[in-house]
């Protein structure tokens, strides 16, 4: 029996004559899964990613405990800035996702296209405004986006800022880099700084910003110490827990927890065998509850995603004596902002340094930079001389995704690395 299917179909029967008492049991079953992955979690499972696992959920269930306390962000936000104000973030993508554990997607995306957004909008965005608007997620203290790459995050939290009167900034990241730009950007942050310290009464503490900066440092090396050390080492994972990675690339680096995690992630590989499965370089995003790549990729014999785009978005070591206007030359330099052909030279040298066996990019319903930009990666790894499967699908809504299609496409792509294509 399908138990989270199950808690699903109950939560779902209240969606419409009580969205409280719904909202109250997504909070439960959030703090029950929560609970799961501490103290029942798959034994194959390595102890970082039991950790990562347990303390992302256990955040956003937390989150939607104390509202007040919580800001909706996307993961290039600078959530360093939010966590020394006491905010927790939570992105349109994480809350999601859990949503869609649920398997309750589908009557939110319907919601949402019922009341006329559009079925053009990425799945993500549209079940969370479905959830927002059936009224089972709480309102945030505010929400902060940026301007890179996804169209929908802005007109997404402001279509609920205007509807709930949730207060929105949204920062303006220009596509090149210029001392212009940077000190653009950082004005902007300190209207965010000077935002935060009305509404909360509490003024930043620039030294714990910097303190901030320097755990995310820390992390940051441990991590690529980590991904160095799994281009031979095997490290057990699935699709769900690649993805949540963002919890501690994004969401919440400059947290001590993270550096921890990256820190044990980095020791705990050492005792794992060899790499004998065909090594994945993953370009957006993870489709965790897609059927046939959940076969093939979870704790997979034969292949297995070692390193990501979005993980490796942005690596240069930060000026912690200056932590502002390192937030701002992150944003700016972030591989996502500006031209697409910069983002596809990014990931060359990714691969080039990481040096997989195969490279597999997920095309996901409704992205646009995704699904536009895909040849001129292509033809990056046809330089480099890697081979490279293009797969188009929904990693959210499990009613459009041709699974057939995603088997047979991946199953010959994993025949070809294993030289039997």
């Amino acid at each position: 029996m399908n138990i989270a299917k199950t808690y699903g179909n109950f939560v779902r029967r209240n969606l419409t004559e009580n969205p409280e008492k719904a909202g109250r049991l997504i909070r439960t079953g959030l703090h029950l899964e929560s609970f799961r992955c501490r103290y029942l979690a798959d034994k194959r499972i390595p102890k970082a990613y039991k950790d990562l696992n347990y303390k992302g959920i256990s955040l956003v269930a937390k989150a939607l405990d104390h509202p007040e306390n919580y800001a909706w962000t996307n993961i290039f936000a600078p959530v360093e800035i939010l966590q020394c104000f006491g905010l927790s973030c939570v992105s349109v993508e994480a809350l999601s996702s859990y949503l869609s554990g649920f398997y309750l997607e589908d009557a939110f995306i319907d919601y949402a296209e019922n009341e006329g957004i559009a079925a053009t909008l990425c799945s993500y965005h549209r079940n969370f405004i479905g959830a927002v608007d059936a009224g089972v997620v709480p309102f945030p203290a505010l929400s902060v986006t940026t301007s890179m790459v996804c169209d929908g995050n802005i007109s997404t939290f402001r279509y609920l800022g205007d509807r709930y009167q949730i207060p929105l900034y949204v920062i303006d990241v220009p596509h090149e880099y210029s001392e212009e730009a940077q000190r653009y950007v950082e004005e902007q942050l300190y209207e965010l700084i000077g935002i935060l310290e009305e509404k909360t009464g509490k003024k930043l503490d620039m030294d714990e910003l910097s303190l901030r900066i320097r755990q995310e440092n820390r992390a940051k090396a441990h991590f690529l110490s980590f991904l160095k050390k799994r281009m031979k080492k095997s490290y057990p994972a699935t699709l769900t827990l690649t993805m949540f990675q963002l919890f501690a690339t994004h969401l919440n680096i400059g947290e001590k927890w993270v550096e921890e995690l990256f820190a044990k992630m980095d020791r705990e590989i050492e005792s794992y065998p060899p790499c004998t499965e065909k090594r994945l370089f993953w370009i957006h995003v993870e489709p965790y509850a897609q059927p046939s790549l959940r076969e093939y990729l979870n704790f997979g014999k034969r292949a297995a995603i070692t390193a990501g785009d979005f993980d490796l978005d942005y690596t240069e070591e930060m000026d912690d004596a200056h932590p502002v206007k390192a937030l701002a030359r992150k944003m700016l330099l972030n591989i996502y902002n500006g031209d697409f052909d910069r983002k596809a030279k990014a990931i060359s040298r990714m691969v080039r340094e990481y040096d997989p066996d195969g490279v597999v990019e997920f095309c996901h319903w409704g992205c646009r930079q995704s699904s536009g930009g895909v040849m001129l990666i292509k033809e990056e790894m046809k330089k480099l001389g890697k081979p490279m499967l293009i797969l188009d699908g929904d990693s959210i809504d499990r009613r459009n995704s041709p699974d057939g299609q995603i088997r047979t496409r991946f199953e010959a792509f994993l025949e070809l690395l294993e030289g039997k294509g």
